[in-house]
């Protein structure tokens, strides 16, 4: 790892930290002790973008993604077990949480969104299907209190307030469907 992306990780964490809600909510994912769990998506990016910029803390975030990956049961029913277990635990933390097994997403993704999403063999493989280099970021609280990233992209897009489409992600319109409130500035 870069220097200067060794910067931009110890940069993510102190604005993770600097935020309550999103420390709250870190503290009781982890209680919920989800296999390869990360809070990740528009929760995140949106967190540096608006500390960059100079924008209210929580300004357009619409939701928080939190992904873990179980592929001892493939079942709705027990994804449905870790939702239901996890909005008592969650209730209290800022939301709405949005919660999927990442193990489960090749079954159901190509019937909603129309192309084959082959299975993963982890959590943090996810985030290198992210429809853009800035949404590819995860961070998990770890159980001594540390913070870690997964970026398989880097953080330099994130930072530079890029948002381009992820070249792994072969699929242009979903980049060009994302919600309109996807930007680096989010909403005026």
């Amino acid at each position: 790892m870069s220097p200067e992306e060794a910067e931009r990780r110890r940069r993510l964490r102190g604005i993770v930290r600097a935020d309550p809600d999103l420390m709250t909510l870190l503290t009781a994912a982890r209680r919920l002790a989800l296999p390869q769990w990360r809070l990740v998506g528009g929760c995140l990016y949106q967190t540096v973008w608006n500390a960059l910029t100079g924008r209210p803390r929580g300004h357009g975030i619409r939701d928080y993604d939190l992904i873990y990956f179980d592929g001892a049961d493939l079942s709705w029913a027990a994804e449905d077990a870790v939702l239901r277990r996890a909005a008592r635990v969650l209730a209290p933390c800022v939301g709405p949480a949005e919660i999927r097994n990442q193990a489960r997403v090749h079954l159901w993704f190509e019937p909603r969104f129309g192309s084959p999403y082959p299975p993963l063999s982890d959590a943090d493989a996810s985030l290198a299907r992210y429809v853009a280099v800035a949404h590819a970021v995860g961070v998990r609280l770890e159980p001594d209190d540390s913070l870690t990233v997964a970026a398989p992209f880097g953080l330099a897009d994130l930072f530079g307030l890029v948002l381009r489409p992820n070249p792994a992600a072969a699929d242009r319109a979903t980049y060009e469907a994302r919600p309109s409130g996807c930007t680096p500035c989010g909403p005026s």
